[in-house]
């Protein structure tokens, strides 16, 4: 086998929140322990993030935001918006899933992807937090490789069920960064920021719709951009069975959509780094199993 999948995963990941919070976490803890048991993964392809330098995390969010959200000194209206009551674990979990997807950009230019069990905060705008995220990952990861290693012109491809609306506000007007969301039209956030192309879809939207639409716009978008790198958040809040979506994919769908991503990347030799985003059904082994499609089709098209 040429090259390892790669997988950032921490401990902290799992464990930051009083008990009526735990269950949108449950599935950071579940995950890791589908995919070695039933062999997809090895200890091997796990490696564990830990607290970046500043600086990186400044290159996107505002300095008196960071200050104020490491010092746990954000207003209670901030505090509402993100969702989560503040805590210093909470804080350092959102800096080492920065971290973890700094460091999958990294393993992808090598292997060709690499992947973060959490991560796919793009809620998080450069000056404030909302909706569970406070830490824009891609976008941190996305001015690290231009910073770092030289790479010019990026493609960020969002397919979680809501707009990445903090990844829009952020890299608006920057001409090396494209930002591409499809979305439920009816969900969250309701006033929603300009991608560099949205696509808002109807309630109830199916597979055979959303693959029409996602085969017809993707190899255009990199035909006319012509990215060095990609970000994938493949959020499997998309289900029909998401209490928190609008859309009407089956799990069959969504992995249909994660393999399509991955062999367009895979085929073009464009290195993609995925991040996991939401995923909300009732019942969490649907959530698991969604999640780890995405994992099992990284090590079958990749390696």
């Amino acid at each position: 086998m040429q090259g390892m999948l790669k997988i950032a995963h921490h401990p902290i990941y799992t464990h930051p929140l009083p008990e009526g919070h735990r269950f949108p976490m449950l599935k950071y803890e579940l995950l890791p322990k589908q995919l070695l048991y039933e062999g997809t993964c090895t200890a091997e392809n796990f490696f564990a993030p830990q607290l970046p330098e500043d600086h990186y995390i400044l290159a996107v969010h505002g300095a008196s935001y960071y200050e104020d959200l490491r010092h746990l000194a954000l207003s209670p209206k901030m505090v509402r918006k993100i969702g989560f009551p503040l805590s210093e674990t909470l804080v350092k979990r959102e800096r080492i899933i920065a971290d973890g997807t700094m460091k999958a950009c990294v393993q992808a230019l090598e292997h060709g992807v690499a992947m973060n069990i959490a991560g796919g905060t793009h809620h998080a705008y450069s000056n404030r937090g909302e909706a569970f995220c406070m830490l824009n990952d891609q976008a941190i990861g996305a001015l690290y490789l231009q910073a770092e290693h030289h790479i010019k012109k990026i493609l960020i491809v969002d397919l979680d069920v809501h707009q990445g609306n903090g990844t829009a506000e952020i890299f608006q007007g920057d001409p090396t960064v494209f930002t591409f969301s499809i979305h439920g039209a009816a969900n969250y956030p309701f006033k929603k920021e300009t991608s560099d192309l949205d696509i808002p879809l109807p309630k109830g939207t199916t597979d055979q719709e959303y693959m029409s639409i996602l085969r017809e716009t993707l190899p255009k978008l990199i035909d006319t951009h012509k990215p060095d790198f990609i970000f994938y958040l493949c959020g499997v809040d998309v289900l029909a069975t998401d209490k928190l979506g609008t859309l009407g994919l089956s799990v069959e769908g969504c992995k249909a959509r994660d393999a399509y991503v991955l062999e367009t990347c895979h085929n073009l030799q464009i290195p993609v780094q995925c991040s996991m985003g939401g995923g909300y059904s009732p019942d969490i082994k649907i959530i698991v199993n969604a999640h780890a499609n995405t994992f099992r089709l990284a090590q079958e098209i990749f390696f």
